[in-house]
């Protein structure tokens, strides 16, 4: 029978946010729930740093060859589209 451990974390958190954070009912909760949900987000190339490393750079620019970055005429969201594909939207 497997027991989930919990660990104490601390961060370090400005006026403001500590402000913001006190109307919470529940901080730990909604904490935790964003921190979920951010590291469901993180970019899966830099990993949420925001950079890429020389050699990922140079793999995303052999990728960028074939690929571009547009915004989607539905959700005005950027993605990545492969230039060999078809203009229209497969069904």
């Amino acid at each position: 029978m497997s027991r989930n451990k919990t660990e104490i974390v601390t961060f370090k958190a400005d006026e403001s946010l500590i402000e913001a954070l006190k109307v919470v009912p529940n901080r730990s909760e909604f904490i935790r729930a964003s921190v979920m949900r951010a590291l469901q987000s993180v970019c899966p190339l830099c990993r949420g740093t925001g950079t890429l490393t020389p050699g990922q750079k140079t793999h995303w620019q052999d990728l960028a060859l074939d690929h571009e970055i547009r915004e989607c005429g539905d959700c005005h969201e950027l993605h990545i589209v492969c230039s060999r594909e078809p203009q229209e939207k497969r069904p």
